[in-house]
């Protein structure tokens, strides 16, 4: 189980996972016209999946341009995420 963590390998479960959880919700919403739409989710699994990315790059011993780039996308996905969600005053 050490190993599991410390090669990374996690971070690649998860991504997995994620990317399941992406597949999933966008085909619940185009099958039953109900659910979340994915303009709703993107940005922020966009987010966390890049943390995840940067994770597993420091779990794997990547570079710090491999690390700081996934961070930099993961900021600005949240930076769009919450840009998109701001109650804008109606007029």
């Amino acid at each position: 189980m050490t190993n599991f963590f410390a090669t990374g390998h996690i971070a690649d479960l998860i991504l997995v996972i994620m990317a399941l959880e992406c597949v999933v919700l966008i085909a619940y919403r185009r099958l039953t016209k109900r659910g979340i739409p994915a303009s709703g989710f993107l940005l922020n699994l966009l987010s966390g999946f890049c943390l995840v990315l940067a994770l597993r790059g420091a779990l794997a011993g990547a570079g710090w341009a491999w690390i700081g780039a996934s961070l930099a996308i993961a900021g600005l996905a949240h930076a769009f995420d919450l840009t998109m969600r701001w109650d804008r005053p109606t007029v």
